[in-house]
């Protein structure tokens, strides 16, 4: 599973040159990695086959008017589940804290809630403890899932595999009121400019507590700045 994820997590970054030539491994990796099924196997081989058959700069911009211009299809978790809120801020810092309990080093220009990120963090976890992980964001994923889907996008089938790598269920509310948010025109930079500069997000103490994102992986980010002695563990309920 921690192969694949890392694969995932590749697959959803930016298509540099580097990523670009790099297709060919990765789709030898996807053949090679374990603990996945033939379905999702394909699923991921066509869409490594895809990014690579497209000219690198038709591939970098159908990537930027999908997941950067595209508020309801954005990469960055938070954005889903807490948009404008300042609650945003405190999640960003919970969850970095998180990744660097764990020895994670994130560069100063990515945000600790970009999608890929947080898949390269899981990949890092043995397998239960990733699809628990990856179950508390399920939510998110399937309504993206069915976001690109509508939109015929290849880039559909990673959402689809990670959909089958948690553990549990989404909540169904949840995935409801995510497909409920009104799609974006990525054309309209205008509208875009507006939606952005409303949400201006404090990242830092000074931001509110947050209250869902969701709520348990909000208490395992928690849980991973106690001290010990505080007796402090992570739960799973």
């Amino acid at each position: 599973m921690q192969q694949v994820l890392k694969v995932i997590s590749l697959l959803l970054t930016y298509p540099d040159q580097e990523l670009h030539g790099a297709i060919g491994e990765l789709r030898t990796a996807i053949g090679k990695a374990p603990g996945i099924s033939d379905t999702h196997r394909k699923l991921l081989d066509k869409l490594a086959e895809n990014i690579g058959a497209l000219d690198l700069y038709d591939a970098q911009e159908r990537y930027v008017l999908l997941f950067d211009r595209t508020r309801s299809l954005s990469l960055h978790l938070f954005e889903h589940v807490h948009g404008e809120s300042r609650d945003r801020g405190q999640a960003m810092v919970d969850l970095m804290a998180m990744y660097e309990a764990d020895g994670l080093e994130v560069g100063a220009k990515e945000l600790p809630d970009y999608l890929p990120l947080f898949l390269e963090f899981l990949s890092t976890k043995d397998g239960p403890e990733a699809a628990d992980l990856l179950g508390q964001i399920s939510h998110i994923v399937v309504a993206m899932r069915g976001r690109l889907k509508k939109r015929k996008s290849v880039y559909a089938n990673a959402f689809a595999v990670l959909e089958g790598l948690a553990s549990g269920k989404p909540d169904a509310a949840l995935v409801r009121e995510l497909l409920e948010m009104p799609e974006d025109d990525p054309s309209d930079l205008d509208a875009l400019d507006s939606i952005w500069e409303e949400e201006a997000v404090t990242f830092g103490g000074n931001a509110g507590e947050a209250e869902c994102g969701p709520d348990r992986l909000q208490r395992q980010m928690r849980a991973h700045q106690r001290k010990p002695e505080d007796g402090a563990m992570v739960q799973n309920g």
